[in-house]
């Protein structure tokens, strides 16, 4: 348990999220209270406040933000919104953690450097917080798999809706930005490097505008590549390959772990096809959202800084221009 008083966070919004995901997260850890929500709607933001047992409800953003008793915000808005009712947020002293992506493009993004100065800030990638995904980068650190040579990665759901969010192009919908993310930045993450060039393909739903089907390479130097594929009219599926010169870690649910259970990486030394020499870990159970959360309120507390700044979301989303601009020229584009 922590001796530091609980950080006292704001959801902005009542989106699913939010309501679903992070909120139950969040009450996994002593290093944070939830202790206020928000909606354009007042009777919205009440009807949730008392189906979560929150115990303020606000009926507009800039209220929480206005707020004296919070801290920090926790902002699951769409995607078009998120610069700026970060900056909102900072100038009004609250720390933000941010849903991913952090902004639409990079020139967005790059609007954060003017955060005030001693606002906590972090990009919600919950999954660089997961015991698995710790696991995996040790691995490969130590040797585990010989030279990291690959990352393969798949992720996709079917959504069909035209009212979602994610089927909508101007409020940064798509499969890309959704969910695109994931196999770039846990890349990143295992690699402990940034992309050098990247390619990549990219169908568009003729109705929505948005992309549904995605694949892309990412040179990160040195021998190692990322290949993935994201899809958000495909069934569900989602698995991680990240292989090397003597072995391969295969990352079961790599980025939808499910809360509290004990989740399996795999480590195949590559003795006997099939899978038949094949070493299953088992992580401990946790809530990758709870412990996100409790890394950020660390990092306010000055207990523990976060490796991870605006910065790191301005490279990701320059990662992202440049799958979409190669998705449109058919060429490689340089980072």
């Amino acid at each position: 348990m922590s001796t530091h008083k609980p950080v006292r966070i704001g959801v902005v919004s009542t989106a699913n999220i939010a309501r679903e995901k992070v909120i139950p997260g969040f009450r996994t850890t002593p290093w944070l209270e939830v202790a206020a929500i928000a909606s354009r709607n007042i009777d919205t933001a009440k009807t949730a406040a008392v189906a979560l047992d929150i115990p303020v409800a606000h009926g507009s953003y800039e209220a929480l933000f206005a707020d004296p008793s919070i801290e920090a915000v926790y902002i699951p808005t769409p995607n078009d919104s998120h610069v700026d009712l970060t900056l909102a947020a900072a100038r009004a002293g609250k720390h933000v953690l941010s849903e991913k992506p952090a902004a639409m493009n990079a020139a967005d993004a790059e609007r954060l450097a003017a955060l005030p100065p001693g606002i906590v800030y972090l990009e919600a990638f919950m999954v660089r917080f997961h015991p698995q995904w710790l696991k995996t980068r040790e691995l490969v650190r130590t040797g585990a798999i010989g030279r990291v040579a690959a990352a393969q990665s798949f992720f996709s759901y079917f959504l069909d809706d035209p009212a979602n969010i994610r089927n909508k192009p101007e409020n940064g919908g798509g499969g890309l930005w959704d969910i695109g993310v994931y196999p770039i930045v846990t890349a990143r993450f295992v690699f402990d490097a940034e992309p050098k060039r990247v390619i990549g393909l990219i169908e568009l739903d003729k109705t929505f505008g948005t992309d549904v089907l995605t694949s892309a390479i990412l040179d990160f130097g040195e021998g190692r590549h990322l290949t993935f594929t994201v899809g958000t009219q495909t069934v569900p599926h989602q698995r991680v390959n990240v292989v090397g010169s003597t072995g391969r870690i295969e990352v079961v649910i790599p980025f939808n772990a499910p809360p509290m259970q004990e989740t399996v990486i795999r480590l195949d030394r590559g003795t006997a096809l099939g899978d038949a020499k094949i070493e299953e870990i088992t992580l401990p159970a946790c809530d990758q959202y709870g412990l996100q959360g409790e890394a950020f309120a660390k990092a306010i507390r000055g207990v523990e800084p976060l490796p991870y700044d605006y910065r790191d979301a301005v490279k990701m989303m320059k990662i992202l221009d440049a799958i979409v601009e190669s998705g449109k020229t058919g060429r490689w584009v340089s980072l």
